[in-house]
């Protein structure tokens, strides 16, 4: 099989036979550095000034494990359709591309690339939770039961205000 790069941008970075392979660990880098990243207890002051703390955990993992009050649940399956402004399925608790928006996954990883995401889609002020839910629970911040996630028939992910 041949890749078919008649129809390719010149900036288009998918991998073709000629370009060199980029690790997981270089991606994160690379994401890591065009991103503001929080410890739990810098992340948590910054909530309280105003930035928007959004949960990317899936349902499962909340349930599990807890929320965090106060946060907005957006899974990362559905992120980018739920912040962008041009979007029609943008959630209407979301602000515009200059409000600061801290993302908070399992452990700090899936953040850091769905942070960069936002940062492409316009947000200026993008960045994660270190560590993620676990490392904000060991931290000793606030932590609560999760809600019970049960959506309604036709009910989009993502589209409620946040938990409190």
């Amino acid at each position: 099989m041949t890749l078919d790069t008649s129809r390719r941008q010149a900036d288009d970075l998918v991998v073709t036979e000629r370009e060199k392979r980029r690790t997981l660990e270089q991606l994160l880098e690379a994401a890591q550095a065009r991103i503001e990243r929080f410890e739990p207890a810098e992340a948590h002051a910054a909530s309280e000034r105003g930035a928007l703390l959004i949960d990317i955990r899936a349902d499962v993992d909340r349930e599990r494990d807890g929320i965090v009050p106060g946060t907005l649940h957006i899974p990362r399956t559905v992120l980018e359709w739920r912040l962008d402004p041009d979007s029609s399925w943008r959630n209407p608790h979301v602000g515009g591309l200059d409000q600061q928006i801290l993302l908070l996954c399992d452990h700090g990883c899936s953040s850091v690339f769905a942070a960069a995401a936002l940062v492409d889609l316009g947000f200026a002020h993008a960045g994660d939770v270190i560590g993620g839910y676990a490392a904000w629970r060991e931290a000793g911040l606030p932590t609560a039961a999760s809600p019970p996630c049960r959506r309604e028939p036709g009910e989009p992910a993502g589209m409620r205000p946040p938990d409190r």
